[in-house]
């Protein structure tokens, strides 16, 4: 008892379908006037392809050779299932069928009119609004019906075409309120009102007999076996669906989960089994387990899903049905559901609107492969979804180190956004490689989440200070039992925020680091992306500790040794134009010394060349970069009276004469070049207090004469906890 759903696809075809009567033939009224022209062919074979559905019209009926649809601007439109050729009509428009020929009706305030759509035949019906006037009731198969009032009370009369008009037996004189409605094909159902009671009966289409229904059985569905109802759709133990065998009256219930309903559900018959399911589904914000369109077998028990949701069914005369709805995979538009030979049913897709049961991108803002974070300020994910998730998050992840981020869009709906803000994200949003993920659940809980993915890279501008590759200085000291500690700060331009990231705390780094003397961040000396380490131990070799990229540091490697005869060393900055940072060593003579950077960890430097004399006088000494706009890195002097000075550089290594650039520099500890702090694209220089509290940051201006703005704080709170620390 499986559903088995057919790949089989229609030819969709953009033709013109138009009614020719000929001149004995029957025009179309004022009030259903064609809206199109072409010509009608009897042709009803089927070839490989779906139709085209129109998209947001109802599906108004099923015939034996084509369908009737209304857009919302009530525009009824008949279509063949043959090649999808269609005619527009206005007004109320009705599809009715016997087994082989399908009936055009077109109700207006004083004719009702139907149309032989196989031999253009017409009928025509004089009905009115005044008393003794004939009235509209209704119609079914190849008949149109009327009501009109006598002496006796209602009569309901049948009208076909080329036969006298013959009155329905067995409707009560007192009925009011008849409505006719196809049942089966050889059947109508009528209902009325008899004494403020609604009731209902079958009328055989052959004899004009009508038979009272049962009470207590309903007629929400009718098939050639059995009729269907809903009951109690709105009660907390939520809708039911009862089926009557139509030869023994047998009653039985489907089963149906006893949850609330959001709306009333709809209920079919085809074969031995009825459907039901959420009548509109899909335009519901809120999930439901009767969103999806169900199938009970009455004999085996067997419940399968057909669809997953239908806006409205309507039965064809050859006992399938049609659902104007949607299949995961498929998509959405009107499927013909029939029972085959093993009892299976069979959902087809006949005619296709081109959208998605599923939520799918329709478009989107995404990373590009290379997200170049010194000229962005992160970067803002948007998509355009086919219809409203009720949450969407997005995910982010950091390759080399695994560190994640899961936001929530900012926007609900259809529009999910994300903004994923390099400065929000200081300490978490290294360079390198990165995945994304974005996933949105359906809000009506309909079809499976809406995923996307990919990859970008970020990259900035390597830091002498930045040791976990995020773009921002970090501190690092060194307590008095030898280990070793980083403390990321951040500048946020935005809103000009500053200060200490992972809520202000240290991350331990290892110890052993007590056998130094002298630690100097040295920016990348040994071609990694990030900076690297100088150590001289106490008997003067100097070790190069390269970055990871992950905040810490690789094992040494020894790169020379003599290096006690240097009381002061820097490093970090491209002093050459070569691109690669260099150091620079003054001895205890004051001799200033250059070490030419090669790129090559384990020969990081070239043999030294000696720039100048009379450095003594400099008790700190810092490679800051180039803060003046010339021509490579420069460099800046604190003498023993807290006087700044700064040598800018030349390109070639050595500097011009010095410029005195500010006072009061002695109340801090050795200066940090911190690179570019705040994002400006110039690098900028740190101090931080002889008691730790509080670095401060001084940005630069380009300009030489006065290269650095008034110092900000950079709100540490305590840089350490061990006032024996030294920070570097």
């Amino acid at each position: 008892m499986a559903l088995v759903r057919s790949t089989r696809r229609r030819l969709a075809v953009a033709t013109v379908l138009v009614v020719t009567l000929g001149t004995a033939g029957l025009t179309a009224p004022a009030y259903a006037a064609p809206l199109s022209g072409g010509a009608l062919t009897a042709d009803a074979t089927t070839s490989t392809d779906p139709l085209a559905y129109p998209r947001g019209s109802r599906l108004t009926g099923v015939g034996v050779t084509g369908f009737l649809t209304t857009d919302s601007s009530g525009v009824t439109t008949f279509r063949r299932y043959s090649d999808g050729s269609g005619q527009g009509y206005g007004g109320a428009v009705y599809l009715r069928s016997t087994p082989t020929t399908d009936f055009l009706v077109f109700r207006g305030a004083y004719t009702i009119a139907q149309r032989n759509l196989a031999t253009n035949g017409s009928l025509e019906v004089a009905v009115g609004s005044l008393p003794g006037d004939a009235k509209w009731a209704g119609a079914a198969g190849d008949a149109l019906f009327t009501t009109v009032v006598t002496e006796s009370g209602t009569v309901l009369r049948k009208h076909v075409d080329g036969a006298p008009v013959v009155t329905v037996t067995g409707l009560p004189a007192d009925a009011t309120l008849v409505t006719v409605t196809p049942a089966t094909h050889a059947h109508a159902k009528v209902t009325f009102s008899q004494s403020g009671s609604s009731k209902w009966g079958f009328l055989d289409l052959a004899t004009g007999v009508l038979t009272p229904g049962s009470p207590g059985i309903g007629t929400h569905a009718v098939s050639a076996t059995h009729t269907a109802w809903v009951s109690g759709s709105a009660t907390d133990q939520g809708p039911r669906v009862f089926v009557a065998d139509r030869a023994t009256g047998a009653v039985q219930e489907a089963p149906v989960p006893p949850v609330p309903s959001l709306g009333n559900l709809q209920v079919g018959l085809v074969g031995d089994w009825v459907l039901y399911g959420q009548k509109g589904g899909m335009d519901f914000v809120q999930p439901s387990v009767h969103h999806a369109i169900t199938a009970y077998n009455l004999v085996t028990g067997t419940t399968v899903k057909v669809l997953d949701h239908a806006y409205e069914f309507a039965s064809a005369p050859d006992g399938s049905l049609y659902a104007r709805g949607g299949l995961v995979g498929q998509g959405e538009g009107m499927y013909r559901i029939a029972a085959g030979g093993d009892d299976a049913l069979k959902a087809e897709l006949i005619a296709a609107t081109g959208e998605p049961t599923e939520v799918v991108a329709t478009a989107s803002t995404v990373p590009p492969a290379v997200l170049d974070l010194d000229r962005a300020n992160g970067f803002t994910f948007r998509w355009t979804l086919s219809r409203e998730v009720s949450t969407a998050k997005l995910t982010v992840r950091h390759v080399r180190t695994g560190k994640t981020h899961t936001m929530t869009a900012a926007l609900s709906g259809s529009t999910p956004v994300f903004s994923w803000v390099d400065d929000n994200w200081a300490e978490d949003a290294p360079n390198g490689d990165y995945t994304w993920s974005m996933t949105g659940t359906p809000a009506n809980g309909i079809g499976p989440d809406v995923t996307a993915g990919g990859t970008f890279k970020v990259v900035r501008k390597a830091q002498p200070h930045d040791f976990n590759d995020n773009g921002s200085p970090d501190l690092l000291s060194r307590d008095s039992a030898g280990r070793l500690w980083r403390t990321d700060l951040f500048y946020r331009p935005t809103d000009a925020r500053r200060g200490v990231n992972e809520a202000g705390t240290r991350t331990y780094l290892g110890s052993g680091w007590g056998i130094y003397d002298r630690i100097e961040a040295a920016g990348n000396l040994g071609g990694t992306p990030v900076g690297d380490l100088l150590a001289r131990d106490k008997s003067g070799v100097l070790w190069l500790h390269q970055g990871t990229g992950t905040g810490n540091f690789a094992p040494r490697i020894q790169i020379g040794g003599g290096w006690q005869v240097y009381d002061k060393i820097t490093s970090g900055s491209d002093l050459t134009g070569d691109g690669r940072a260099d150091a620079l060593a003054t001895d205890k003579s004051g001799v200033l010394w250059l070490y030419t950077g090669t790129g090559n960890a384990t020969k990081p430097f070239l043999p030294r060349k000696k720039l100048g004399t009379g450095w003594h006088v400099y008790n700190d000494i810092t490679a800051v970069g180039n803060i003046a706009g010339g021509a490579a890195g420069d460099v800046v002097g604190r003498d023993k009276d807290g006087v700044l000075w700064l040598h800018l550089g030349k390109g070639d290594g050595t500097f011009a004469p010095r410029s005195r650039i500010g006072t009061g520099w002695n109340g801090f500890r050795p200066l940090i070049a911190a690179g570019d702090a705040d994002g400006d694209g110039r690098p900028d220089l740190m101090g931080l207090g002889v008691s730790y509290q509080t670095p401060k940051l001084y940005k630069s201006t380009g300009d030489w004469r006065v290269p650095f703005r008034t110092g900000e704080a950079m709100y540490l709170q305590q840089v350490t906890a061990n006032t024996a620390d030294f920070v570097f």
